[in-house]
């Protein structure tokens, strides 16, 4: 049977100390004991229900970790206060210092910036190859490499990455396969396609009010107690533990994720066929006209669509900022990073999201200066938004 995702989530039902349909948030940073050898083994993870330290785990923390599991159809998680605290908790439990990572070369500008930059303080190295070309990926791994890291749906040139294929190559070479799957929650299931590492910035999409930062790591029991230990773990020594009150406010808005996600892709494939048929170069996974739009149709779970995550390219960078900024007046949207919000987001992201990246590395990777990200957001009238998006493109000169 098809694994679907948000039967998972909707299965899963916790009731809160007196009763309540929510679960109960627990506000306390640290536990009390009957007895000395309760905390004794509680410390030492020998004990189950019981809790220590809120910077170890709480039990709002542990709710949203089952529920974030469910969906992605792992067997456990670990939540964290932002995404890159679960990104990089993930690179620094896996690699030490002379490792290696194979990653994608199209990825969030934080999580390059951390591998380019960052984590050669420790004697990491990374290669970034095309992730849609396997022979690539493969001539990039040495017997140094730990992990091949990649973005489902890349950010911000939408490629797509070859889940299945990428597992294969990672099972051959005994290496981990790590997928941020920030872009395409429900869409697509990285575990089921034998991924061994998903990880997600709850900020976005899984949260869906811009209210909060949050991350997920979801893998393997033992991977996940590896990345909680006391001792070594990075989850745990690095202390990006997620506060209670915001778990309990990602796991309210979780359950409406699915109903959101189709609304973001009905619009998302909406905008994306009409700014093409007005000759506007656009990037969208729904479109025929994207290189990967038959994987994606073979990996993904066909009610959540292709995602609310589209570009268009508008031929300048003083053309993009204007059409933004007259957009912004007009209400259609934000100009501004982060997506998954209700109302449409947009940024040049060139000079934002990716910026950490180089300009002659973009104009390699075909990050030109006039790209726009849209996160298309939840509107009713996706009609209308179009033809006052149109209308900002034709008073610009942008279309005729």
């Amino acid at each position: 049977m098809a694994f679907k995702p948000a039967n998972s989530i909707q299965d899963l039902q916790y009731f809160g100390e007196f009763g309540g349909v929510n679960p109960s948030i627990s506000d306390s940073s640290t536990y009390t004991f009957i007895s000395a050898k309760t905390m004794f083994d509680t410390f030492e993870g020998n004990t189950d229900g019981c809790y220590l330290y809120s910077r170890h785990s709480s039990p709002s923390n542990l709710y949203l970790g089952e529920a974030l599991a469910a969906m992605e159809g792992t067997e456990t998680a670990n939540v964290y206060a932002s995404g890159m605290g679960a990104i990089t908790s993930v690179l620094l439990q896996n690699c030490g210092a002379g490792d290696h990572v194979v990653s994608s070369r199209t990825i969030y500008g934080g999580t390059y910036a951390f591998l380019k930059n960052f984590a050669p303080r420790f004697n990491v190295k990374t290669s970034f190859v095309d992730i849609t070309k396997l022979e690539r990926v493969e001539a990039a791994i040495t017997p140094h490499t730990k992990m091949i890291f990649c973005e489902c749906v890349s950010n911000p040139l939408l490629e797509v990455a070859d889940i299945k294929g990428l597992a294969q190559l990672a099972k051959k070479h005994n290496l981990q396969l790590v997928v941020d799957n920030t872009f395409s929650p429900l869409s697509i299931s990285p575990a089921k396609l034998g991924a061994d590492v998903i990880i997600h910035s709850l900020t976005k999409f899984i949260n869906g009010s811009s209210d909060t930062v949050g991350g997920v790591v979801c893998g393997t029991q033992d991977f996940i107690n590896q990345l909680r230990s006391v001792n070594d773990g990075a989850a745990m020594l690095l202390g990006s533990t997620m506060d209670s009150m915001r778990s309990a406010s990602v796991l309210k808005n979780l359950r409406t994720l699915h109903l959101r996600m189709q609304q973001h892709s009905k619009n998302g494939l909406y905008l994306a066929e009409k700014f093409e048929a007005n000759g506007l170069r656009t990037v969208y996974p729904g479109l025929a006209s994207h290189p990967a739009h038959e994987l994606f149709k073979t990996m993904m779970n066909t009610p959540y669509g292709f995602g609310g995550m589209l570009t268009i390219d508008v031929g300048s960078i003083a053309k993009a900022n204007a059409l933004m900024e007259l957009m912004q007046h007009k209400n259609l949207g934000y100009l501004a990073v982060s997506l998954g919000f209700y109302k449409t987001l947009f940024s040049a992201p060139g000079s934002s999201t990716s910026s950490e990246i180089p300009e002659d590395e973009q104009k390699e990777i075909g990050l030109s200066d006039g790209l726009i990200r849209f996160s298309i957001g939840l509107d009713a009238d996706i009609e209308r938004t179009y033809d006052m998006m149109h209308e900002c493109m034709v008073e610009l000169k942008i279309l005729d």
